[in-house]
């Protein structure tokens, strides 16, 4: 298939290295220039503006920090919405549901082109082996042709349901994630308290009802924080900002989500925001902030 892709920040770069050596030909475009050279080496096409790139292609994906890249990459000036012969587009990035509602309606009255809002749980370890979690609101017709595309680094593909399904679910996973990261932070504090041999605490755990892929993937880094990271705790916050307020406005009790959000902003307001999600920790283990 012939694709742009638009936006190559931490999960973007690793899924069209996926879709290049799945054969299919990719226009790129980012912000910053300089963040596609690797990709142009290994092939991928560099266009100069959002519409340029997804002009004349089978159809267009974007993976973008926030509602504001969003609407500008769509609908700004040389945005995706100008292009030639737009089909569809896929949204990788996490914004409310209403948002993307709105979005969706107004492609669909500028150039006739569907909308899938489709998150993605997994990370970049997921992207490079291909077993991707992505939850899809939209069109089932766009969602079969644009799945062919995204087996290259997804292998569980749902459809939740009409423009805005994708989003709501992809709340419901950050609000499973980031209580769960917040539990494990105080957890590991607590072992570090109680004289507990930390490196053989996630194996210890192992197979028990409260394994986890957050655990054996979090307590290893909130003990031995390492690079490079896998998710800056700011963008957690931005999602659970979102969560709560999805929350409010459809009357769904969150009293668990509700503090995890004040430990998120205390983080953020301690100077962690651009640490990784691990350093929660250093909200329940002080003496640990100087490795993040």
């Amino acid at each position: 298939m012939k694709l742009a892709f638009c936006g190559l920040g931490l999960m973007g770069e690793p899924m069209v290295k996926r879709l290049l050596a799945a054969g299919h030909t990719v226009h790129v475009w980012n912000r910053t220039p300089a963040k596609a050279q690797a990709l142009l080496k290994l092939g991928a096409q560099w266009c100069d503006t959002p519409a340029e790139a997804a002009s004349g292609v089978d159809g267009v994906f974007m993976c973008l920090l926030n509602t504001q890249a969003v609407e500008q990459v769509v609908f700004g000036p040389d945005g995706i919405v100008h292009a030639r012969q737009l089909r569809w587009l896929v949204d990788h990035s996490s914004v409310p549901p209403e948002q993307t509602r709105a979005w969706s309606q107004r492609l669909i009255e500028a150039c006739q082109a569907d909308w899938l809002d489709a998150p993605v749980s997994g990370g970049v370890a997921g992207v490079q082996a291909g077993t991707l979690a992505v939850m899809v609101g939209g069109r089932v017709n766009a969602l079969e042709s644009a799945s062919q595309a995204m087996q290259a680094y997804a292998s569980n593909i749902t459809h939740m349901g009409d423009s805005g399904a994708g989003q709501a679910t992809k709340l419901c996973n950050q609000t499973i994630v980031a209580s769960t990261v917040a539990a494990i932070a105080e957890a590991v504090g607590l072992a570090h308290h109680n004289g507990i041999d930390l490196k053989q605490l996630a194996k210890a755990l192992q197979g028990g009802w409260a394994d986890s892929k957050p655990l054996q993937v979090f307590v290893p880094r909130m003990v031995t924080p390492t690079q490079p990271s896998i998710g800056a705790l700011s963008t957690m916050l931005k999602d659970v900002d979102t969560v709560m307020q999805v929350a409010q406005s459809s009357g769904a009790p969150m009293p668990v989500m509700a503090t995890v959000q004040q430990q998120l902003r205390a983080a953020q307001a301690a100077g962690l925001g651009e640490a990784e999600l691990s350093a929660l920790i250093c909200l329940v283990w002080p003496e640990q902030r100087q490795n993040f």
